[in-house]
């Protein structure tokens, strides 16, 4: 099948191409009206290491590299289940399944990111500064960490941060669109009759030499 074919069989169901995608925006909007908003708490650390040598003061390349594992290391501890646990209990939840955390760190500081989404704003934002606080105990008795500094702690938002409604209709009219295709083009594949002469000449072989009119009747 031609473009050109692909697009007159879309003009000939006119009205399902436009009216699927459509409807589906409108389901899927509806959908997203009922789901809850969310709430992202954000606060970002600094990592201390320990120094072997307190009156050193040239800074080597060696201590940067190391100070970036810990940094690593670091933000894979604030991602553990045993922090996690421990923040639950502190804050008298079941588990932090109901929060998404997202932690980021730079390759050339030392710097750490702790977003924190949940539904309830002031929730997410004790959950993101309980989390500092338990990850740079833990990280000290552990590992050769002074401590982890809060830069900037988290406060409670006041605007949501999703859902991404918007986002969900778009892809629900797209893909009521790819829906109405694929069902014209199935529906036209499946559709084994005549519908002019030239689908007489590709199936028998032979030229259309003459058509009879089609009379209307008085």
């Amino acid at each position: 099948m031609t473009l050109i074919e692909l697009l007159g069989l879309l003009r000939k169901h006119l009205l399902l191409v436009i009216a699927l995608p459509l409807g589906v925006g409108a389901i899927v909007a509806l959908g997203s009206i009922f789901l809850p908003d969310e709430y992202t708490a954000t606060t970002t650390m600094y990592v201390l290491s320990q120094r072997a040598d307190e009156a050193q003061t040239v800074i080597t390349q060696s201590d940067l590299s190391a100070g970036q594992m810990l940094t690593s290391d670091v933000a894979t501890i604030l991602n553990s289940d045993r922090v996690k646990n421990d923040v639950a209990e502190q804050l008298g939840f079941e588990n932090l399944r109901g929060f998404d955390l997202s932690v980021t760190s730079s390759t050339t500081t030392r710097v750490i990111t702790l977003a924190v989404t949940g539904t309830n704003p002031a929730d997410a934002a004790n959950v993101a500064n309980a989390l500092v606080d338990t990850t740079s105990r833990i990280a000290s008795e552990v590992m050769q960490i002074e401590s982890v500094n809060v830069i900037d702690a988290a406060t409670a938002p006041t605007v949501p941060s999703g859902p991404r409604r918007m986002l969900y209709v778009a892809v629900g009219i797209m893909a009521g669109l790819f829906l109405a295709v694929a069902i014209v083009v199935i529906d036209d594949m499946l559709d084994t009759r005549l519908h002019s002469g030239q689908d007489v000449e590709e199936m028998l072989g032979i030229p259309v030499v003459g058509h009879f009119p089609a009379l209307e009747r008085s």
